[in-house]
């Protein structure tokens, strides 16, 4: 039995692990044994605990409780404590999802432990080192002995960087194994979305006529934290909702909300209040949130996972970043790069609602990488 000790500290994560936790449950329970560190990267019960319940996640080991702060404060406590997990669990492996602070920290507590690093979600590039989710990918791409390629624009990345895309086993940090293997979230949007859960009483508690309404995502610090940028945005949704007479759902992430609050002019924030038509609501469970990208018409949002998403669903995306690690949905046309700039927003828009003709590649695999991935460590991880 080999024990894969998975960390996770964010509301992403918790949505890809359930694909890798709901296959080792039920097709190799004899040969892995998988536990999960939760850092409390997110402490918000909505954005935590809730998407354990519904996702049905093994109950944490352990939750680190260790919530926001600066960023290399955060890390470097994240770091230690991990270790300590490490030490007492003695895992033959450790796996991490994506680009978050919790996969830094537990990178580099791999690397210390000399325990070898499981990354999924590996080679995604948004080439903007202003992003700390770009650090993150990279340090843990660096020090990783599997890594696990959603793309093909994603094994053409780290090709670039100098990675080996044909390294024979036995895998090391040094003689990394990567390999495409297709989005587990693609896996769990195949997997919840044909689920009979109530969910999609969302839209009644919204008030809104099922696909008569877009849905926009906004918590990326280079929008939250710039009073410039989220006014920009709030603009752009407002004259959007006046434009086409059409609502706009905006689950707001905890951060957005206080940060509304600080940087918005007062009447700005009177305007957005008194917009009827858009509507900011309390953060969302994921199979609400599935419900809303099935149903909208048009998202935007300045989320990696939430644009894959819209694709999943077959919506257009309006991506309210400078860039993406998901550079396929742009070509293909599928999404549009809007920054925050409103002019820009809403003739993005604009051109996604009168284009008629899209096209749906499977640029995402089969719904099957949760297996590949389970299978390889099996293999490979000693």
């Amino acid at each position: 039995m080999k024990r894969i000790l998975t960390v996770i500290g964010a509301r992403p994560q918790f949505v890809k692990a359930a694909a890798i936790s709901r296959v080792i449950q039920q097709q190799f329970s004899n040969q892995l044994e998988e536990i999960l560190l939760h850092t409390g990267q997110h402490y918000d019960e909505n954005m935590s605990a809730v998407f354990f319940d519904e996702l049905n996640l093994p109950k944490p080991y352990v939750n680190l409780n260790l919530g926001a702060s600066a960023d290399n404060g955060q890390v470097k406590e994240m770091t230690t404590s991990i270790g300590r997990a490490i030490d007492e669990l003695k895992p033959n492996a450790v796996l991490v999802y994506g680009d978050t602070n919790s996969t830094r920290a537990a990178a580099m507590a791999a690397q210390l432990s000399n325990v070898p690093l499981i990354h999924v979600e590996a080679g995604l590039r948004s080439f903007n080192k202003a992003m700390p989710e770009e650090i993150n990918r990279i340090v843990a791409d660096e020090r990783s002995t599997l890594l696990f390629v959603p793309t093909e624009q994603g094994m053409k990345n780290l090709e670039l960087e100098g990675f080996q895309l044909n390294n024979k086993p036995p895998f090391s940090a040094d003689n990394p194994g990567v390999f495409h293997c297709g989005d587990v979230m693609f896996d769990n949007a195949l997997y919840y979305s044909n689920l009979n859960n109530g969910s999609s009483e969302i839209t009644n508690k919204c008030g809104v006529d099922d696909s008569d309404f877009m849905l926009a995502t906004l918590h990326r610090n280079l929008n939250t934290d710039s009073g410039l940028n989220l006014s920009s945005i709030f603009k752009a949704l407002v004259e959007l909702v006046l434009i086409h007479n059409m609502y706009i759902v905006l689950p707001l992430h905890p951060r957005t909300r206080k940060m509304m609050q600080q940087l918005l002019s007062e009447n700005q924030l009177s305007e957005i209040e008194q917009c009827e038509k858009l509507k900011l609501i309390e953060p969302v469970s994921y199979l609400e949130m599935i419900h809303l990208e099935k149903k909208a018409k048009l998202i935007l949002t300045d989320s990696g996972g939430v644009q894959k998403e819209a694709f999943f669903f077959k919506r257009p995306c309006v991506i309210l970043r400078s860039e993406t690690e998901w550079t396929e949905l742009v070509l293909n046309g599928n999404a549009i790069i809007a920054g925050h700039q409103s002019h820009q927003i809403i003739a993005s828009v604009n051109t996604l609602l009168e284009q008629k003709q899209y096209t749906w590649p499977p640029y995402y695999g089969q719904g099957d990488a949760a297996y590949f991935i389970c299978n390889c460590i099996k293999s490979y991880i000693d």
